[in-house]
């Protein structure tokens, strides 16, 4: 099995003293806003079934749950979103939402945020492992016109300054996030995209298997830290 970061760090570490007290300061964290439609959206009937997240959940009972995120399951790895999904269509009747929809970025960050500051504690045995090896693998794998593997950036350049920004471990214990240079919340999925841009790389769907697996090596990576949501990014 690979060896993680020793020790993990948050990309928050790497953030200026502007992203941080905007990060810390609930009267100016800009993920607030949709961390409340979230909220919202736990609360809403939907579907032929005409059932809400809330009918069957309590947030008392999802403290903590987002935190083993990904998982794998029925042979496949799910995450928050795809679980979000799942549930909409088995138990609600419901149309599953877009992926980097705004109901679905702002649902998901609700869930993140039952599970804030609870350390990330995702399982990679077993029925994962395979997922887990084709991730490790990703990871190490050289795409694009740029021939670069994340393994550069995040593990051999952590801390070095690229493009006028500080590398960072690449962990993910953050995400969804409030980036600024979107103005909105964006996935996990949609950071790996903009990395894949970065390398000049074919980027791959949002919700594509290979990304699933690349989120579950990621989330190994970063076990032990904190969820943070609402989170903000550069």
């Amino acid at each position: 099995m690979a060896e993680p970061p020793d020790p993990p760090k948050s990309g928050l570490e790497w953030a200026t003293p502007a992203v941080r007290e905007m990060q810390a300061d609930p009267f100016a964290n800009p993920g607030l806003f949709w961390l409340e439609k979230g909220r919202a959206i736990f609360a809403r009937k939907s579907g032929a079934a005409d059932r809400a997240c809330a009918d069957c959940h309590s947030p008392a009972d999802l403290e903590g749950v987002a935190a083993r995120y990904p998982v794998v399951r029925d042979g496949r790895v799910v995450n928050l979103e795809r679980q979000i999904n799942d549930c909409r269509q088995a138990r609600m009747e419901a149309d599953p939402l877009p992926l980097e929809s705004e109901p679905m970025l702002s649902l998901a960050l609700y869930l993140r945020s039952l599970s804030a500051g609870r350390p990330v504690d995702v399982a990679v045995d077993g029925a994962a492992e395979p997922f887990f090896e084709r991730g490790k693998a990703l990871y190490r794998e050289r795409r694009g016109q740029m021939n670069l593997a994340c393994f550069q950036c995040h593990d051999e350049r952590a801390g070095q300054w690229v493009r006028g920004e500080q590398l960072s471990q690449g962990q993910i214990n953050a995400y969804p996030a409030y980036l600024l240079r979107w103005s909105g919340v964006g996935s996990t999925h949609r950071r790996f995209r903009f990395c894949d841009d970065q390398r000049v790389a074919e980027p791959r769907p949002l919700g594509s298997e290979a990304y699933l697996a690349l989120e579950l090596y990621l989330a190994w990576r970063g076990n032990g830290l904190p969820v943070e949501a609402p989170a903000v990014r550069r």
